[in-house]
């Protein structure tokens, strides 16, 4: 059932996914001490992909569709590939915290694109919010940690790029395949075509893929394709099949609260003044640029 307003449930959902989202951060800037980046994000996704099929298979839902659907489908799965390549490897050069915060961009691309894709005026509260991200994103470059240096700086642009790519996948979801497949094909489509992407990548960028592994790899892996890959996904594309796809985006901003918490907490990362303050605009802005987008 569509509704136009978050109730509790849909909040209590969202709260968890954001926590979960949080910890991602840090558990992927663990991965990355032992396996290459992009091949990271390639296994974790092999993974979630399988599990997805069988569940698609359990419940008795077709895999795929046949002409324009099937197209849309390989388009997402395209953007969510290279958002993933932006992801883990810009990871391996920059901080989690600083990650998490530039990735949440994502929001910003939504609320602008909707002007030009799904209709929504680019209001003023949403006019506010796009100002108060890059004064965060200013703050963010300028409160450099002391372990900043060239290849910092290079993680830090593709993980603006993964935002880019993230909110075109959201704009393109909610604008060619909402109400049109169920939530687990869209799922799998964003999943599955990525692959090529991802091992596309590794492939050429990559010459080592493991370096060594260990427990706490394991156990990351385990997280980020089980809990975050398959479960947290397939919920979040469900969410935005059924709840006004800019409110879901306004409570993200918790998203990179958890983060930055995280990674201080877990990965020791150095919380300079920067970083709490852009970390700060960027979430009002969040909440800004996206409460209240759909008409009611």
């Amino acid at each position: 059932m569509v509704k136009d307003h978050i109730d509790v449930r849909g909040f209590l959902i969202i709260l968890t996914l954001t926590f979960l989202w949080g910890l991602n951060y840090p558990a992927i800037k663990l991965t990355n001490t032992g396996l290459a980046p992009i091949f990271t994000g390639f296994f974790r996704t092999a993974i979630s992909t399988i599990l997805a099929v069988l569940y698609c298979i359990a419940i008795k839902q077709r895999l795929f569709h046949r002409g324009i659907i099937l197209f849309h489908g390989i388009m997402i799965g395209i953007l969510f590939g290279l958002e993933f390549v932006c992801i883990y490897w810009g990871m391996f050069y920059t901080d989690s915290a600083r990650s998490v915060i530039f990735i949440y961009l994502s929001p910003f691309v939504v609320a602008g694109g909707a002007h030009f894709f799904l209709g929504e005026r680019l209001t003023t509260p949403k006019m506010i919010g796009l100002i108060l991200a890059f004064l965060g994103i200013y703050s963010v470059f300028s409160g450099k940690p002391h372990s900043y240096n060239r290849l910092m700086f290079f993680g830090d642009v593709l993980e603006i790029m993964a935002a880019f790519f993230w909110g075109a996948t959201t704009l393109y979801i909610k604008r060619f395949l909402t109400d049109k497949i169920e939530p687990i094909n869209t799922f799998i489509y964003q999943i599955l075509f990525s692959l090529p992407i991802l091992f596309l990548c590794t492939f050429f960028l990559e010459d080592t893929w493991v370096k060594h592994t260990s427990i706490p790899i394991v156990l990351s892996i385990i997280y980020q394709s089980v809990i975050i890959g398959f479960a947290s996904y397939f919920i979040w594309i469900k969410l935005i099949h059924i709840y006004p796809v800019g409110r879901l985006s306004a409570f993200t901003f918790l998203t990179p609260v958890f983060g930055v918490l995280l990674s201080a907490a877990i990965n020791k990362e150095e919380l300079t003044i920067g970083l709490l303050s852009g970390l700060t605009l960027v979430c009002v802005g969040i909440y800004c640029a996206n409460y209240r987008y759909e008409k009611t």
